[in-house]
């Protein structure tokens, strides 16, 4: 979700990565600037009014915890109620939120965060270091891990140091050049020492008032929100439709004001609609589709690779995604500066395939391919990737589920299935999707020698170096992993020209990274 620009750091717009990363090892202090790009003019912005937004998906499932979204429900709730100590933000730049200060020292094994000041919860309390430190003591809970936890396995439970209120320390049992970047995922958000997700409580722009899980909640506006002048309406209301067409239906007669994830079938439609705008970013998200490499067919490397050589990858771009979207070569983290744009472009090779799968016993293969519409573009990719393997003399048999069953209790146990992911630097992915300790590690992928290259890469403070581990890392998962990454798509969403504040975000998450509390009515 972004252009190929530089990953930015925890520093002044004018400081590189490379000077950040030289700066740590020197033991520079480096302060960023205290969210002045979260602040804008409100001048012409109406305020009040109840905001609406239908949202992809939800079921039974669907919760609270400021540190377990999955779908995209639970995301936007998450945005609206929560924030980390940095994020980040619709330019895929990192900016502090809660933070008013992060720095490491020479050896990057002890991190220091300083909190903005006089930052208030939802009830009132002032954000203090104890609450930072429960929280992520609460996300690398061995009890319970989070979402969150598999980034921060490197933080030794007994290195946290209080030194006043509004600051603390975290020792690392080992150097981590990026420990930041784990610390800055939406899923990371700082809650109370109190803290109960059944009555959450945050900092966000929106608080709790109501919900009902599998279809809607409300949020009235934190009024002593920290932003100046934000959020400008008065509540916010979030409904779940697993249905498209319920959905765009909802958007079409006013019921939402805005939907994430519009098909993309009906961008047109919308963009010839005077009533409706389209939000359209270019991002590095992706669609992959998912092999678990311990269960078979897909435990056979050869029969791995004869489905990446079966997809006509700009093909799926036009179809799946009606051209909304650029061709992926099985890699993710595009914008990453270590991604290995060197290895060759993967192309269909059917007669390649063929030969793969005989070769691995597996000639006229038969396999059931799990779809659901999580996101725009899923189930169609699915349709063209049926047809396209047809021509390797594979059968793909697709069974459709609702986002509920997808996200249910299988998740994670299909053998051959889908799944959406925004745009992420390749290592916070990896410790997401591509670790045996990942909370989403759909492929159950677990190589040696691509753990170890992660474990060292890490460490690694020179940039230089640790892209050379990291390409190394690739290559490994470029011929031997389980996700095929056919493409990179847009995020196209669509909203009521009633609105405005909405921001294309290159980060791929839906609505510019889901910030109600920048929309207003016009």
């Amino acid at each position: 979700m972004n252009d190929k620009g530089r990953r930015a750091g925890i520093r002044p717009p004018n400081f590189t990565r490379r000077q950040v990363v030289g700066a740590a090892v020197s033991g520079t202090v480096l302060y960023g600037a205290p969210g002045l790009l979260r602040l804008r003019a409100a001048a012409a912005a109406t305020k009040g009014g109840v905001l609406s937004v239908g949202a992809t998906g939800g079921g039974a499932k669907d919760h609270l915890d400021a540190h377990g979204p999955v779908g995209y429900p639970d995301i936007a709730r998450t945005y609206a109620l929560y924030e980390p100590l940095l994020n980040r933000n619709p330019d895929y730049e990192y900016e502090l939120l809660l933070a008013e200060e992060i720095s490491a020292n020479p050896s990057a094994d002890v991190w220091t965060i300083r909190l903005k000041q006089d930052v208030e919860f939802h009830n009132g309390k002032t954000v203090t270091a104890d609450d930072a430190i429960f929280s992520i003591q609460r996300i690398i809970d061995p009890d319970n891990p989070r979402v969150g936890a598999a980034g921060l396995t490197d933080i030794d439970p007994q290195g946290f140091k209080k030194i006043d209120e509004r600051t603390f320390s975290i020792q690392l049992k080992q150097p981590f050049a990026v420990f930041d970047e784990q610390l800055g995922q939406y899923f990371n958000g700082i809650v109370p020492v109190d803290y109960d997700p059944t009555n959450p409580v945050g900092t966000g722009p929106f608080q709790f008032g109501s919900f009902t899980p599998g279809e809607q909640s409300r949020f009235p506006a934190n009024r002593n929100y920290w932003v100046e002048g934000e959020p400008h309406v008065d509540e916010l209301v979030i409904i779940d439709f697993p249905d498209d067409t319920a959905r765009v239906n909802a958007l079409l007669s006013g019921q939402v004001q805005a939907i994430d994830n519009l098909p993309l079938g009906q961008l047109r439609i919308v963009e010839a609609t005077p009533e409706l705008k389209a939000l359209v970013a270019n991002t590095g998200a992706w669609l992959p589709f998912t092999m678990r490499v311990d269960q078979p067919p897909f435990d056979d490397v050869r029969v791995r690779q004869a489905l990446r050589l079966i997809v006509d990858r700009q093909q799926m771009i036009d179809q799946a995604l009606a051209g909304h979207g650029w061709v992926g070569n099985d890699l993710y983290s595009p914008f990453d500066p270590c991604y290995a744009s060197d290895l060759p472009q993967r192309e269909q090779d059917l007669d390649k395939a063929k030969a793969l799968l005989k070769e691995a016993g597996h000639e006229n293969l038969v396999v059931e391919l799990v779809t659901s519409p999580v996101a725009a573009g899923v189930v169609e990719a699915a349709q063209v990737f049926a047809e396209q393997a047809k021509g390797a003399g594979v059968t793909v048999n697709l069974r459709k589920v609702d986002t509920g069953v997808f996200y249910g209790d299988d998740y994670l146990k299909w053998t051959f299935a889908q799944d959406f992911w925004f745009t992420r630097d390749y290592i916070p992915q990896v410790a997401q999707g591509s670790l045996p300790t990942a909370p989403y590690n759909e492929t159950h992928w677990a190589d040696p020698a691509f753990i170890e290259l992660i474990d060292e890469a890490r460490g690694t403070l020179d940039e230089g170096k640790r892209c050379e581990l990291l390409r190394q890392a690739q290559q490994i998962e470029y011929e031997s992993g389980g996700y095929i990454v056919w493409g990179f798509r847009n995020q196209v969403d669509a909203y009521s020209a009633k609105i405005d504040g909405f921001v294309p975000a290159k980060t791929g998450t839906p609505l510019g990274n889901y910030s109600f509390g920048k929309v207003y009515f016009v």
